[in-house]
């Protein structure tokens, strides 16, 4: 392959969606570091060959395999992007007026990048897998990079399943986290503690962040399909806006908004009730929503519907930096 040069560097790094690639590693870190060792902290146990005496649960997946863990998911990601720009060039012409893959970057070139992100991130998926000791955990990264493929090809034109399979995916990541770290801390110490805790409340406090993401991404890819309407409906897709109409997509957008609110506003109210959080998810959660309800209800043309998807990033974005209060929460001793 060629080296880059100027503008092909700037069209590279968009094919890849490299500030989402970012985020996805900035969720993983925070994942691992604000909530997963926070909570190991905050649950001491005492080991049969030291009794009387408590100690605190460590990570047991050295730092340089999590990092091969974050590269591993980017590139899988980074892939998937670059498939779905690949098979997208007619309706994103329509939708876009522009596209990348087969005119600043050859579609063969697309192509390659595709599969040598993919051979990396389930090689690297692969070898984490064995570090932990469950190989069966590679599979997934195949089976996810595989996904992602036949959601460019497939799913993304039926109705509603290629909105479901990126929002699964998307929750998917912290998900991997915490998967990676709870088996082998519940190896490391199931037999050698007096009273094991289990990792139960790791999966309850990533799977709260891995839910929101799930809803929000499931918002988001909706309020997407309605800025890409014309092109759907003039390749025949099956979209939920094309399907049943702008009106009543508006309307599921906002029941899943509210849904997602109440839940917050519920999770809060019964697990948590700090002033900090409440602040935090009005000011960084709610208010944001209520933009992005108004503009869905209002948007009229593509560029007003993308402002709404942009918050709805914006808000996804929120609701991972919120983790670090989470671990601040979590420190201080309040443990669910």
């Amino acid at each position: 392959m060629k080296p880059f040069h100027g503008n092909k560097l700037t069209e590279f790094l968009r094919l890849i969606r490299f500030s989402n690639l970012l985020i996805v590693a900035l969720t993983m870190i925070l994942m691992r570091y604000a909530i997963i060792r926070p909570i190991l902290g905050a649950l001491p146990i005492e080991m049969s060959d030291m009794p009387l005496i408590l100690t605190r649960m460590q990570l047991q997946l050295s730092w340089y395999d999590f990092l091969i863990l974050i590269l591993s998911t980017v590139f899988i990601t980074a892939g998937g992007y670059v498939i779905n720009d690949y098979f997208d060039i007619r309706t994103d012409i329509i939708n876009k007026g522009k596209v990348i893959v087969g005119n600043t970057i050859s579609r063969r070139r697309a192509m390659a990048y595709h599969n040598l992100f993919n051979l990396l991130g389930v090689a690297g998926g692969f070898y984490v897998a064995g570090r932990i000791g469950y190989w069966w955990l590679g599979v997934m990264f195949l089976l996810i990079s595989g996904l992602l493929y036949f959601y460019s090809t497939t799913y993304k034109r039926q109705f509603l399943i290629g909105n479901l399979i990126v929002a699964f995916l998307t929750a998917l990541v912290p998900f991997m986290v915490v998967i990676c770290d709870a088996l082998p801390i519940n190896r490391a110490y199931s037999g050698s503690a007096v009273s094991f805790p289990g990792v139960s409340l790791l999966f309850y406090w990533v799977g709260g962040f891995a839910f929101f993401a799930f809803l929000t991404t499931l918002i988001r890819e909706i309020i997407k399909d309605m800025e890409d309407y014309e092109g759907d409906q003039s390749f025949g897709r099956r979209t939920l806006p094309v399907v049943s109409g702008l009106l009543t997509t508006r309307i599921i957008i906002i029941i899943l908004s509210v849904i997602t609110l109440s839940l917050l506003y519920l999770v809060w109210y019964r697990y948590l009730t700090d002033k900090i959080s409440l602040a935090y998810i009005t000011l960084f959660i709610f208010v944001p929503f209520v933009f992005v309800i108004v503009k869905v209800i209002t948007g009229k043309n593509r560029k007003e519907l993308h402002k709404a998807s942009t918050f709805i990033k914006l808000i996804m974005l929120f609701g991972i930096l919120y983790s670090v209060i989470a671990g601040a929460i979590i420190t201080t001793g309040k443990v669910y």
